[in-house]
C-alpha cells in the first residue's frame, strides 16, 4: 500500500482538539440553560413562609400580609363574632368545610387552630376577586340578618367570619385557609403546618 502523505499523529491530535473544543462549547451552553431551570432567589422568597406578629392586632381588626403573591388575612375575632358563627350555619353552603381547602386542623366551625384568630387567603373562590371585610352587624346594604363577614363586590358572594360561603352566593366553596402554626403565642408562621405553640 502506498503512503498517501497523511500524518496520522497530526490527524488524531486535530480530532482530539476539535472534540475538546466542542465539549467545552456544549458545556458553555448547557450550564446556563440548566441554571435557568432552577428557581430564582426572588421566586424562592415568593413561595417562602411568612411570619406575622399578632401582638398588637386589636379585637375585631384585620391585618393583611402577602404569601405566595396572595393576600392573607389575619382577623382577631371578638367573643361576639365567635358567638355569632353558629347562628349562620343554616345559611351556609358548606358549614363543616368538607368541600373546601384548609388543613385538617382548620376543619372546624371556626376554621382555625385558635378560635380567636382567623388566618385565610383573601381571595374569593368564585373568580378570584378580593372581598371586603364587613364586620358590622345588620349593615344597611347587606340586610338585617347580616352578622358580619366578608363581601365580594365583584359578583356579590358573601362569607361569614370563618370564610364560609353563604347560600345564594356565586362562590361554590369556602375561602381557603393556608397552612400555618403559632411559633409563639404572638407569632404566626404562614405557609407551613409546623407544630402549634
Amino acid at each position: 500500500m502506498a503512503d498517501t502523505g497523511v500524518d496520522k499523529k497530526r490527524r488524531r491530535f486535530l480530532i482530539g482538539a476539535t472534540s475538546a473544543v466542542g465539549a467545552v462549547g456544549v458545556g458553555a451552553i448547557a450550564v446556563p440553560f440548566i441554571g435557568s431551570l432552577t428557581p430564582s432567589a426572588r421566586a424562592l422568597a415568593a413561595g417562602a413562609p411568612v411570619e406575622v406578629d399578632i401582638d398588637k392586632v386589636e379585637a375585631g381588626q384585620l391585618i393583611r400580609v402577602i404569601w405566595r403573591g396572595k393576600p392573607v388575612w389575619v382577623v382577631n375575632r371578638t367573643d361576639e363574632m365567635l358567638t355569632a358563627l353558629p347562628t349562620v350555619n343554616p345559611k351556609l353552603k358548606d358549614p363543616t368545610s368538607l368541600a373546601s381547602i384548609q388543613p385538617e386542623y382548620a376543619t372546624n366551625e371556626n376554621r382555625s387552630r385558635k378560635d380567636q384568630y382567623l388566618i385565610m387567603v383573601g381571595i374569593c373562590t368564585h373568580l378570584g376577586c378580593s372581598p371586603t371585610y364587613r364586620p358590622e352587624v345588620a349593615a344597611a346594604d347587606l340586610g338585617a340578618d347580616w352578622v358580619g363577614g366578608f363581601y365580594c363586590p365583584c359578583h356579590g358572594s358573601r362569607f361569614d367570619l370563618a370564610g364560609r360561603v353563604i347560600k345564594g352566593s356565586p362562590a361554590g366553596t369556602n375561602m381557603t385557609v393556608p397552612p400555618h402554626y403559632y411559633k409563639t403565642d404572638s407569632l404566626i408562621r404562614i405557609g407551613e403546618d409546623g407544630v402549634a405553640a
